[in-house]
């Protein structure tokens, strides 16, 4: 099994699919503690010949930054959160990505074309809605041939950008919005100004090492005139903190060179949290905000910030704030404007009232307005990129882009075998690694259960999948009625609850496996480990808790003013499982909390072999059992989730093996 955020499927023909992990070269401690792991690299003149071949499915994935281009209808630009940069040239019919291997990462936060030169695109890493398995980003790309080549311009430590601004007349002349690293403080984070299209740049604004720049407006009526919004953020494995005294509205004059904190009169009382802006180019001196706050909402603006009211309270507006909270103003009509959320919503009003815009797909994040025409917009989503030449009452379709977020992947062993995934916000689907007609096409594809999050476990032929969601859902989908039963262990749906009220913690994404020595055997992890031998109708207990159990990390998520409990930041779980098949019985589990177990008597006595040169509180993501002995296992931990743990490991995944079911360990060659 690959655990990962993968985008889209992909195999490698002629040969059989190999995991390749990353590591540190191992310690001189570290050597001297293993036993006899050693490691047999494969040989490179062997894989030279190789090639991916994509297997699908052809489903859009999470998009944050859209942006089309005034005076070239057909011409539109999409940024995914793992796919790099896409364009499309026929309204949205057709999408090919201009930039892979160019970019050094994969998740877009923001783009922006250049108005006085539509050559000029300037691409900032890193999303900013800040899932806990977020991507960062580093730093900046330019392109001045419309996307045909890009070179790096700077500022690679701000891990996640919020928008970019360019001005209208002169294309060098560009704003940047940082946010900054997600899990720790860090000093690249607020407004950057660059004079000279990105070779050198200058921090305009900057409010502390948290708190950090998400959205930044350009006055249409004078580009001199900035707004820029902070937001004091930070997650942990096992919380979201979403607002703080750094978190403010800022404005600018002199574009960019003083900036005077908005304090006036109609803005609600702190703390905030995220806050989206945007100017009118309808009215000059019209300004909306939508502002995560106790008395939160979208607030109007007449007087270019100096006086604000609060024309709108709908919690429709400002639900999960953090991932959320985008506000765009029509370009032309005043009294028109977005704000994007779970729904897309429209005021026709000035912001008093709001109604939904059909859409494709929901959770939306960024939206692109035509100056010279309204009717036409593209708008970013979960579920990708989608055009509008008539104002939203028809929009282009999302199953033309393979950008779909894979967690897992898993195969059976039918010939030719399937490939099932669970994708994110877009639920799990099993397709063919090949068939015999012509291609691949989404006939032969199907939903096996489950939801967007869940480990995916079918039997050998395929005619049972265990699928999971969050909150410990487990479904068994009968591939042979289409039928799904909730086999799930404990509890039903704890959504909104955090996890110090929880009998058994289940992750977001936890471990669902079969016993590679009887299919009707299924284990399920939570805090514990659970085992069923009749489908999934009864669970037992097999193991004491096998995480730290620390209680000060289990509690409410979301902040001092919206929490947000999803099992997302559940803490001291099993995060990864695995039955060796070599001998029955032998189990082993990797705790999110940076514990090792193991059993070899099908549960009834376990024993700590946490590798010791594996840092405390690291993420033990995968564990694979040798196929060859029975005492060996190999594993994949990151630390990069941990305040100051970047420092650490610097983000990198590390690769260790166990041998004679002992705590020892060797980290790999790089």
């Amino acid at each position: 099994m690959l655990r990962s955020l993968l985008c889209g499927l992909a195999l490698v023909t002629g040969i059989a699919p190999m995991l390749s992990v990353f590591g540190h070269p191992h310690t001189a401690a570290a050597a001297g503690a293993a036993s006899s792991a050693t490691f047999n690299l494969a040989d490179p003149l062997l894989l030279r010949g190789l090639q991916w071949r994509s297997i699908g499915p052809y489903i859009g994935g999470r998009v944050t930054a859209v942006t089309g281009v005034a005076g070239q209808r057909n011409l539109y630009y999409g940024g995914g959160t793992g796919s790099g940069v896409w364009k499309s040239t026929d309204n949205g019919v057709r999408w090919q990505p201009i930039s892979d291997g160019q970019l050094a990462t994969g998740s877009v936060g923001a783009i922006e074309v250049a108005a006085s030169d539509p050559n000029v695109i300037y691409v900032g890493m890193g999303e900013a809605c800040l899932r806990g398995n977020v991507s960062h980003g580093d730093g900046v790309y330019k392109s001045t041939d419309a996307g045909k080549t890009w070179r790096h311009s700077g500022l690679a430590d701000t891990r996640q950008i919020g928008q970019i601004r360019v001005h209208p007349l002169n294309p060098d002349l560009v704003y940047v919005a940082a946010l900054g690293h997600t899990f720790g403080p860090s000093r690249e984070r607020g407004v950057y100004r660059s004079r000279d299209g990105g070779t050198t740049w200058r921090n305009i604004l900057a409010v502390n090492d948290s708190t950090g720049a998400v959205d930044l407006a350009m006055d249409p009526n004078n580009p001199r005139v900035l707004y820029a919004a902070f937001w004091q953020v930070m997650r942990t494995p096992w919380s979201l903190e979403s607002g703080g005294r750094g978190s403010a509205l800022y404005k600018s004059t002199d574009g960019g060179d003083t900036w005077t904190r908005l304090a006036g009169e109609g803005l609600p009382k702190g703390p905030w949290g995220r806050i989206g802006v945007t100017v009118s180019g309808g009215a000059r001196d019209r300004v909306y905000a939508v502002i995560e706050a106790d008395e939160g909402g979208v607030f109007r603006s007449d007087d270019a910030g100096k006086t604000w009211r609060r024309v709108n309270q709908d919690r429709n507006l400002r639900q999960r704030a953090w991932y959320h909270t985008h506000i765009y103003a029509d370009p032309k009509n005043a009294d028109v404007v977005y704000v994007l959320n779970v729904q897309l919503m429209r005021s026709k009003d000035g912001g008093r009232t709001f109604t939904p815009i059909g859409v494709p797909h929901g959770d939306n994040h960024d939206l692109w307005i035509d100056p010279d025409d309204p009717q036409r917009m593209i708008e970013g989503n979960d579920g990708g990129t989608i055009v509008t030449l008539d104002g939203g009452m028809s929009w282009s379709r999302e199953d033309n882009q393979p950008t779909a977020q894979f967690y897992l992947v898993v195969t059976d062993d039918q010939v030719p075998y399937r490939v099932y995934g669970a994708q994110q916000d877009r639920g799990t689907v099993s397709i063919p690694s090949r068939t015999t007609g012509f291609g691949i096409r989404s006939t032969d594809w199907y939903n096996c259960g489950g939801c967007e999050s869940g480990y995916i476990a079918p039997r050998p032929d395929g005619a049972t999948v265990y699928a999971g969601c969050y909150d410990g859902y487990i479904g068994r989908y009968d591939h042979r009625t289409g039928e799904e039963q909730d086999v799930s262990v404990y509890p039903e749906n704890p959504m909104g609850w955090g996890a110090e009220g929880m009998k058994y913690r289940f992750q977001w994404t936890f471990p669902i496996v079969l016993s590679p020595h009887d299919p009707n055997t299924v284990y399920a992890a939570g805090n514990v480990l659970f085992k069923s031998t009749d489908e999934g109708h009864s669970w037992t207990p097999i193991s004491p808790d096998l995480t730290r159990n620390d209680k000060t990390k289990l509690g409410p998520s979301g902040g001092p003013i919206t929490k947000d409990n999803t099992s997302v930041e559940y803490y001291c779980t099993i995060f990864a499982m695995a039955e060796s098949k070599v001998e029955t019985g032998v189990l082993w589990t990797g705790s999110d909390d940076g514990l090792v177990h193991v059993t070899r008597d099908g549960g009834a006595h376990w024993e700590n072999v946490t590798p010791r040169d594996l840092p405390q509180w690291s993420m033990v993501s995968q564990i694979d059992p040798s196929p060859h002995d029975a005492g060996t296992a190999y594993l994949a931990a990151n630390h990069y989730d941990q305040p100051g743990g970047a420092g650490v490991l610097r983000a990198a995944p590390r690769l260790l093996a166990g041998t004679s079911y002992s705590a020892s360990s060797e980290a790999t060659p790089r």
